[in-house]
């Protein structure tokens, strides 16, 4: 959604508003430039034609037979003479008029007062097709069973898995449970069901050892459906533990992991002693691009080699620093201080992209990584976790933070920051059909409709929708 779609935002654009037109001011078609070609097309057309005919009658030969003749010859070239300069005078006046005229109005000014945009019809078609997806299975261990797996419509049945019913879980927090289809209490206990024995939760693909960035996922949507914190407070320690350089190296030194590990420790323990060593760690792995100006943004992993300037995970961190500051607090604190240097560091350098159009720029594109782990059954093997990500939800996401709006506005970057969040939320608009994102495979025509993809795309709609609202009146 443009801005023109839901009106003027708080950002400002450094180009003044064209002033409202005076009761009092011209018509364009009566204005000063439209009299003055339809005065000079009346008098100079017939101005034209006497000239030719004078110049034609002093001119032709004797040897014409008469006085008449000569008189028709150059009253007809002095007629024909006069109509064309009066319709090239006509045909300038019109563009002159045209010229003068306002655009057509377009946006909420054609719409019907109070016309509601296609936002309620998204939510609304994606929760039906939400409802109308669930998967409800009576397993023999874990018992009854009611969520999502990790895509939509997948080709074989399959049970609710933690990743899938955590971002269903997060949707239906997202867009409220209009009625009784659904009942958010049973993806709560499905969740709490799918847990390991041994503590955490871990995706489909990655057995039955707990890993933190899907345990992190589903205690924080645990926390915003209100489980108890004696009981997340669990969970929250056994991750944490667990999440260390020694016991988990590779998931350390992942800028994915950390950001998703903190979001979700953000909010089912905002007291938790670990916070602000992963804020500490995920700040320390910023890199500087001399590309844009030195300044700092975040690579795929979060030490030596770092990869490439990443859009997606500078985005990332920007989101995970921005909700740990407004947590933890960066005042009085040295190393809190560098996160914050650093995330502001990162939203100049999103807003510095130099590629246009920036709703299809090199800086949307999606991308798939792999976070491989030895395993600690059999170390010379490796445990993989495909990730893809859904990179223009993520630039939305960061673009909304109040950290980004303090930016610009301090330091003259509202057009900056207003063209790149349009482009990236309409990227993240194109990606939809009714309410669902789509994902296309890498190597076919396939595509998937993944859960997390469509949490992602309605979350970031969802919020730029509220960032820019504007009451009437």
């Amino acid at each position: 959604m443009s801005q023109q779609q839901l009106g003027r935002g708080p950002l400002r654009s450094r180009r003044p508003d064209p002033a409202p037109p005076s009761p009092d001011a011209d018509d364009p078609h009566t204005s000063p430039p439209a009299r003055f070609v339809g005065w000079l097309g009346g008098l100079g057309a017939a101005a034209a034609g006497y000239g030719v005919f004078q110049f034609l009658f002093s001119v032709l030969p004797d040897s014409i037979d008469g006085s008449a003749a000569r008189y028709l010859i150059s009253g007809v070239s002095g007629l024909g003479t006069f109509v064309a300069a009066w319709l090239a005078a006509g045909l300038l006046r019109a563009r002159t008029a045209a010229d003068s005229a306002p655009a057509p109005v377009v946006g909420p000014g054609a719409m019907a007062p109070g016309a509601p945009g296609p936002l309620p019809v998204v939510f609304a078609t994606a929760y039906d097709t939400l409802v109308e997806q669930v998967t409800v299975v009576e397993d023999p261990e874990h018992g009854r069973l009611t969520g999502w797996p990790h895509s939509l419509g997948e080709d074989t049945p399959s049970r609710p898995t933690p990743v899938g019913t955590a971002y269903g879980l997060h949707i239906m927090l997202d867009l409220g449970v209009p009625e009784g289809r659904l009942s958010t209490g049973e993806l709560v206990d499905t969740l709490w069901r799918l847990r390991l024995p041994d503590g955490g939760w871990s995706a489909r693909s990655q057995g039955s050892e707990a890993r933190p960035e899907v345990t992190a996922l589903v205690l924080g949507a645990l926390a915003r459906a209100g489980a108890s914190p004696e009981r997340l407070a669990a969970e929250v320690e056994h991750c944490a533990d667990g999440f260390t350089r020694q016991l988990d190296r590779t998931g350390r030194e992942s800028t994915h992991v950390v950001t998703t590990v903190l979001r979700g420790l953000l909010r089912a323990a905002p007291r938790s002693e670990v916070l602000p060593l992963l804020r500490e760690a995920l700040a320390d792995g910023a890199i500087s691009d001399p590309r844009r100006d030195h300044l700092r943004c975040w690579g795929y992993r979060l030490q030596p080699p770092y990869g490439r300037p990443s859009p997606l995970h500078t985005a990332q961190a920007v989101v995970a620093l921005d909700r740990a500051a407004r947590v933890l607090g960066e005042d009085g604190d040295a190393r809190a201080e560098r996160a914050r240097a650093a995330r502001e560091d990162g939203i100049r350098w999103l807003l510095s992209c130099p590629d246009a159009p920036h709703d299809t720029c090199p800086d949307l594109a999606n991308l798939h990584e792999e976070v491989r782990r030895p395993r600690t059954d059999d170390p010379a093997r490796h445990e993989v976790l495909n990730v893809r990500h859904f990179t223009a939800s993520w630039l939305a996401r960061a673009l909304l933070t109040p950290s980004a709006l303090e930016i610009a506005r301090a330091e003259g970057l509202e057009d900056e920051l207003r063209v790149r969040l349009e482009g990236a939320v309409a990227a993240v608009w194109a990606g939809q059909t009714d309410g669902i994102w789509l994902w296309a495979r890498d190597e076919a025509t396939e595509r998937r409709r993944p859960m997390w993809m469509t949490y992602q795309g309605l979350s970031a709609l969802r919020a730029h929708a509220v960032w820019m609202y504007q009451p009437q009146g």
